[in-house]
């Protein structure tokens, strides 16, 4: 039986460096971020929600979406920002069960990779949830560095996410992206070795 595994962590933590090598050893990844991306495209009807209710202004002048006029809007902002979640939840929960059906025939492990796992509920579809880790120290340096950010950007940032702390106690898993990419690598090898995978 196919196993699925979610796979979390907050921003800045290396979840993409995870998720490649999941990639690299062969399994199947459902990327939230990129289903996310495609729901909110021109004539998707995700897109005419956040319009009827944020207002055209957050469109660009060939109609697309404005992700940092929205980004701003909503990071700046908490009643907004979870508008806009609760509003694009059930578009990006139907796509998102819909990809890991169509991917479990494919493989004996599926990797859903969703940054808001526990924010939007999803534990409950995965067989089990591993968090990518770093302390926040490390997350809001790596943050400020990666996005050119000023440190009360990073946080606002980092805090529209449940804690990286809060995520790690309630994970099945956890990978410790502390070190060098190797180390890392080397733990999630390791784990798919130890699971038969």
């Amino acid at each position: 039986m196919t196993k699925i595994l979610g796979l979390t962590g907050g921003i800045a933590t290396g979840k993409s460096t995870v998720v490649k090598v999941f990639k690299e050893l062969g399994f199947p990844v459902v990327d939230a971020d990129v289903i996310a991306r495609e729901i909110v495209e021109v004539g998707m009807p995700a897109l005419a929600k956040i319009v009827s209710t944020f207002g055209t202004e957050i469109l660009q002048p060939d109609g697309s979406l404005d992700r940092k006029k929205l980004g701003a809007l909503v990071f700046s902002d908490e009643e907004k920002r979870q508008k806009l979640n609760a509003l694009l939840s059930p578009f990006l929960r139907e796509a998102i069960l819909s990809q890991i059906e169509k991917k479990k025939d494919r493989a004996s492990l599926v990797v859903v990779d969703i940054p808001l796992l526990y924010e939007g509920g999803y534990e409950n579809d995965m067989d089990q949830v591993a968090v990518v880790y770093v302390p926040e120290t490390i997350q809001l340096d790596r943050l400020m560095k990666r996005d050119h950010l000023t440190e009360q950007e990073a946080w606002q940032r980092i805090n529209s996410q449940l804690s990286i702390e809060q995520k790690k106690q309630r994970a099945d898993i956890v990978f410790d992206n502390q070190k060098t990419i190797q180390e890392t690598k080397k733990l999630v090898e390791n784990w798919v070795l130890k699971n038969h995978f």
